[in-house]
């Protein structure tokens, strides 16, 4: 397993990183249950295969997933893993960050997380999407206190880097007048998620900040399973990929970009039986052959589906490929213009 590093600080990252949302979960959250059984083989399956990054988060699950984590690396040399985790925007007031991520360790049951994460920048759209306190809304924690209170977490050793998430350019540039060594920052990046080109990869590389991209299969788009992405459950029709109608549960507002989906779906396919290779083994390759790109993470629900990911790695896609799908899929990112957060319309992005 390839490591890549964050050139700032240093950080190695598995090329491929487990998303551990689902852990800890039940019928009533976001991926349904999880047991924990399938989660201790998942984790032991994965650090076999030379995994070494985990992604996790207080919002996860109402914290269980931190829980379920800690729980199956047991037995595993801590020294020899990455642990991330990430505090929410709305929790990020200087007095409470020490105490939320003291939280998590316990949760995660080890000493020190490699990497903590601001989980959404600190705004109203932010703010609205994690609490309903319109207190907080209002009167938002100021990021300067907050940075200075994560930098003496790293001081006392509690974390090692100091990272962020869903960052546009602009809150990036804000942060590193606070904090120039900014570990990494995790992004959406898919073949149809790729707002990040624009102008927050070029940042991040300018400022030998790592890139760790999360849905890399588009939840569910780009697994292969669906013929037309109306076929997709309506939980995972909420970006602005899709018709603002497509699913009461969208609150973008937009007009998508379903017939550019779903004619670059067809020819990802042929591709595909081309060479003889999965979807989701085509999207994941695709991630990892950019070079800017430091780990991509994903997520899994049994054995058999993190050994297919893995596999990807060994993938010979040619530069000509790629250069074919970038072509296949600009339409979509054309249309849905510049906004990182794609759950969001363009006036509502959570992160700038």
């Amino acid at each position: 397993m390839v490591k890549r590093i964050c050139q700032k600080t240093g950080l190695k990252l598995s090329i491929l990183g487990l998303g551990c949302w689902a852990f800890g979960g039940n019928e009533n959250d976001y991926w349904g249950e999880q047991s924990q059984k399938d989660v201790d083989c998942i984790v032991k399956e994965a650090f076999d295969l030379g995994i070494t990054y985990f992604d996790t988060a207080e919002a996860y699950n109402n914290c269980r997933s931190e829980t379920s984590l800690g729980k199956a690396i047991k037995g595993i040399d801590r020294e020899k893993i990455v642990i991330g985790s990430k505090i929410l925007p709305s929790n990020l007031y200087a007095d409470k960050i020490a105490r939320h991520c003291e939280a998590s360790l316990k949760r995660l049951d080890t000493d020190y997380l490699d990497l903590y994460m601001i989980h959404w920048p600190v705004n109203r759209h932010s703010l609205a999407s994690f609490t309903k306190d319109q207190y907080v809304i209002d009167n938002p924690p100021s990021l300067e206190p907050a940075v200075a209170a994560l930098q003496q977490l790293r001081e006392r050793g509690l974390i090692k880097h100091i990272g962020i998430s869903n960052f546009g350019p602009i809150n990036l540039a804000e942060i590193l007048t606070l904090e120039p060594a900014i570990g990494a920052n995790q992004l959406i990046y898919n073949l149809f998620s790729r707002a990040i080109e624009y102008d927050v990869v070029p940042a991040c590389e300018k400022n030998g900040i790592g890139i760790i991209a999360y849905m890399p299969l588009q939840q569910a788009m780009l697994t292969g399973r669906y013929n037309n992405i109306s076929e997709l459950p309506e939980l995972r029709r909420r970006t602005r990929h899709f018709h603002r109608d497509s699913t009461p549960l969208s609150r973008h507002g937009g007009e998508g970009a379903e017939d550019q989906i779903n004619a670059a779906l067809k020819d990802i396919k042929r591709i595909c039986a081309e060479l003889d290779i999965s979807v989701p083994e085509l999207a994941l390759k695709w991630c990892t052959m950019n070079p800017a790109i430091t780990s991509t993470i994903v997520g899994t629900r049994k054995v058999a589906q993190l050994r297919n990911s893995v596999q990807a790695l060994d993938i010979n896609l040619s530069p000509e490929v790629r250069d074919e799908l970038d072509k296949l899929t600009r339409p979509v990112l054309e249309t849905l213009g510049y906004g990182i957060d794609y759950f969001q319309g363009l006036g509502a992005q959570r992160g700038h």
